[in-house]
């Protein structure tokens, strides 16, 4: 029979369903539990032992989509807190840090002298068309803090991007920042995304967004790229049937030990790093590094395996949970 520590890992999470393969997971081999609902916690600051084995974030930063703007910096906040106190803390609050902002991500590619988009970070969306100057049109301006495609509009030429500016309908986001970026043309029309588990390449997949959709979340897909419909148990309920397609990609050696360098740099357990190819020049850019793995729909069907599993196995490693066999 298994045995247990009788300590429980804490899942700080946001969005009620993209976890739902987590928990089965968990409830499967009886691993003790807790889950904590970002949008609604509190907490205690003198507190000396919160009582948890281990806690997992999976906090979102789209959280401001479903009216939770307020769950996005308490979670880091109390991320914050419990590392202070000692308890291990898988996707912690430096790596959270991090998705909390496009522009430290981009300066973090910088520091290990990898390329991606160019790009410019303002405060002040009345800005926005000096800061495009230099910029290969079309431009995107993407909001720091975005998710699943949230905050993003491409301007096609610099008068449709000063009209904008001009009208005030330049958005910057929930922290006043965002980032005017060149959008390169896809070659192949896709953008790849690489999964990592303990800083480790885990899998990869070619993402077709829909035409016009900067939404690229895997758990949001529908089809493959053959035009099989997705068993769409790992995705939320609510995930819109866009037409998003993937495939199972295996990426060249050379950009799996780039990505492997930028989650061990990142302090990222778990998560994305996604990338683009430019058809103008055949370069790879990053543009992406997310914390929040939904994991692909109906993974064993695209990459031929669950990592809903292995990632449990990792977490339970990190708790020091080990299962033993009675005599």
């Amino acid at each position: 029979m298994p045995s247990f520590s009788d300590r429980p890992i804490a899942i700080l999470y946001e969005h009620p369903d993209w976890f739902r393969p987590l928990f089965a997971e968990f409830d499967r081999r009886g691993v003790p539990h807790v889950p904590i609902d970002a949008a609604s916690h509190a907490w205690d600051p003198s507190e000396r032992d919160p009582g948890f084995s281990l806690v997992f974030n999976r906090a979102s930063p789209s959280a401001y989509l479903r009216g939770h703007a307020h769950a996005t910096f308490h979670a880091l906040h109390w991320l914050r807190h419990v590392e202070r106190l000692g308890v291990s803390v898988v996707n912690g609050s430096a790596v959270y840090g991090l998705e909390l902002s496009k522009a430290t991500q981009l300066d973090l590619l910088d520091s290990l002298r990898l390329p991606f988009p160019a790009s410019r970070v303002i405060n002040d969306p009345r800005g926005a068309a000096g800061a495009a100057r230099g910029l290969r049109f079309p431009v995107l301006v993407k909001a720091n803090i975005g998710g699943s495609g949230a905050g993003i509009v491409r301007y096609d030429s610099a008068n449709a991007l000063a009209d904008s500016v001009d009208a005030g309908t330049v958005v910057s986001g929930i922290d006043g920042v965002a980032l005017v970026q060149e959008s390169a043309p896809l070659r192949g029309g896709h953008i790849t995304r690489v999964e990592t588990l303990g800083g480790k390449f885990l899998y990869a997949i070619n993402v077709f967004p829909a035409s016009g959709s900067f939404d690229l979340c895997p758990a949001d897909a529908c089809l493959t790229t053959t035009g099989v419909e997705l068993v769409r148990g790992a995705c939320a309920v609510d995930a819109p049937k866009t037409g998003l397609r993937v495939e199972g990609y295996t990426p060249p050696d050379a950009i799996i030990a780039q990505v492997e360098q930028i989650a061990q740099a990142a302090q990222l357990d778990v998560g994305g790093i996604e990338y683009l190819i430019d058809d103008r020049d055949g370069q790879h850019y990053f543009y992406d590094i997310n914390a929040l793995s939904n994991f692909v729909a109906d993974a064993s069907n695209v990459v031929s395996f669950d990592p809903w599993t292995r990632l449990v196995d990792y977490l339970e490693a990190r708790a020091g949970i080990s299962e033993v066999t009675a005599v």
